[in-house]
């Protein structure tokens, strides 16, 4: 993917959105979110701004945890009663635009997004050429690390292979007082697969290549391997790694406490730190990804969201959701020439993903923690969006996390994930 970190790269102001709509009655709309209360009364005090050009709309937000957002949409989409707008992985998409349950966007959306927005975002959010929805967020994986910690060890340097990257995970471990070098996730499927699906990439290997899985390649089995080494040599701890989709539980305790040097994390949990750390968020920093045996540079899996309108809520219902969201993420609805949108995922320490919105945010997403993963956006490689991912990443997250507890070895944690994820996605192509 593609994504340039400069302004010249930002569109002008003067967008199209819907044409202004004069609305034969009112129109209520609800929108289905996974963001915590704080970001929701975000996302509400933008719709009474919208309500105040637009007031024969009301928008209603509702938010779900983050594991039952999925199941949610699939089982509340199917009628007309059912959330009118929905906030997505982008992985999701191929399955639900196959099952009808998301609405193609309408001709001036679809432009509005292939003008302003890098094609790759764009070509997440589509199937078949079909754009389905508005991107908003795009999330990298980097190395955070602790620099106190650091220090202690003497480490001058965070690690840029793996070799450095073991050896730094060793000098940290400290078993009498607790502390683990390199912490990994575990009882999160994103969680697990993404910190290892980026060391893979950075070690030249894929996920997912033409279609097919390639957990069968040489660079792939040395990421399996790399995993086994550092749980074998003590430098990494499950115990200490249990986790969800909002970083509680301890594997955020234990970096926020000191107790874990290193850690793959993406960049939409800088709220989360800086909340647990106070004054202690400073002892963080971020770097590239180490580089594996077989790999040319640093790489990060990305992946982005996106919000859809139901393919079955009515006429009016989805006219005027599409308004809502052409306003939402439209320059002139934030500050600062900033979308509404792009406002709110800055909150939460989140990378908006239209050009625009980038440049007006430039200032934020240069400070010492952002600009980590900023400076990774170029070279990284999207999480791919195939029909049975979700799927394929949930039974890869049960292989790795099998290797984590010592269940299975290396080479067989490989030939499993291999098989399984062929049965899987061969399975969903039909």
């Amino acid at each position: 993917m593609s994504f340039a970190w400069t302004s010249k790269l930002a569109l002008a102001a003067g967008l199209a959105i819907l044409p202004a709509t004069a609305w034969a009655q009112s129109v209520n709309i609800s929108y289905l979110t996974h963001w915590s209360p704080e970001t929701v009364a975000l996302l509400e005090a933008a719709a009474k701004d919208y309500a105040k050009t637009n007031p024969d709309v009301s928008v209603t937000v509702r938010a779900v945890p983050f594991g039952d957002l999925l199941t949610t949409l699939r089982s509340q989409a199917g009628g007309s009663d059912g959330p009118t707008i929905g906030g997505i992985y982008d992985l999701w998409l191929p399955e639900l635009a196959r099952d009808k349950l998301v609405a193609p966007a309408p001709d001036a959306v679809a432009s509005e997004v292939k003008a302003s927005w890098p094609a790759g975002i764009t070509s997440a959010a589509s199937v078949g050429g079909t754009l389905y929805g508005i991107p908003n967020e795009i999330d990298v994986y980097a190395l955070n690390y602790n620099k106190a910690l650091f220090k202690q060890a003497g480490i001058a340097a965070p690690p840029k292979t793996w070799d450095e990257f073991k050896d730094a995970a060793k000098k940290l471990t400290n078993k009498e007082a607790g502390q683990q070098g390199f912490g990994m996730i575990n009882s999160w499927a994103a969680g697990v697969v993404h910190p290892f699906a980026s060391l893979l990439v950075s070690n030249g290997g894929e996920l997912v290549k033409d279609g097919k899985p390639a957990l069968d390649s040489p660079q792939a089995t040395q990421t399996f391997q790399l995993y086994e080494d550092l749980i074998k040599s003590g430098a990494s701890v499950p115990a200490m790694a249990t986790a969800d989709a909002n970083t509680t539980g301890p594997f955020l305790d234990n970096f926020v406490s000191g107790k874990t040097g290193m850690i793959i994390m993406a960049n939409w949990w800088e709220s989360a730190l800086k909340t647990g750390m106070g004054s202690k968020f400073a002892d963080i920093a971020t770097a590239p990804i180490p580089v594996g045996p077989s790999g040319d540079k640093p790489h990060s899996i990305s992946y982005s969201w996106m919000t859809v309108v139901n393919a079955n809520a009515g006429a009016a219902e989805q006219k005027a959701a599409w308004d809502f969201l052409a306003w939402l993420n439209n320059p002139k609805s934030g500050k600062n020439g900033a979308s509404a949108m792009s406002d709110i995922l800055m909150s939460m320490g989140i990378l908006p993903s239209r050009l625009s919105d980038i440049d007006a945010h430039k200032d934020k997403l240069g400070s010492e923690f952002l600009s980590g993963y900023v400076s990774v956006l170029t070279d990284a490689k999207p999480f791919p969006v195939v029909p049975g991912g979700q799927e394929f990443s949930e039974s890869l997250q049960q292989t790795i996390e099998a290797l984590q507890y010592g269940q299975v070895s290396a080479k067989d944690a490989q030939a499993t994930a291999q098989a399984d994820a062929t049965s899987i996605l061969e399975r969903a192509a039909k």
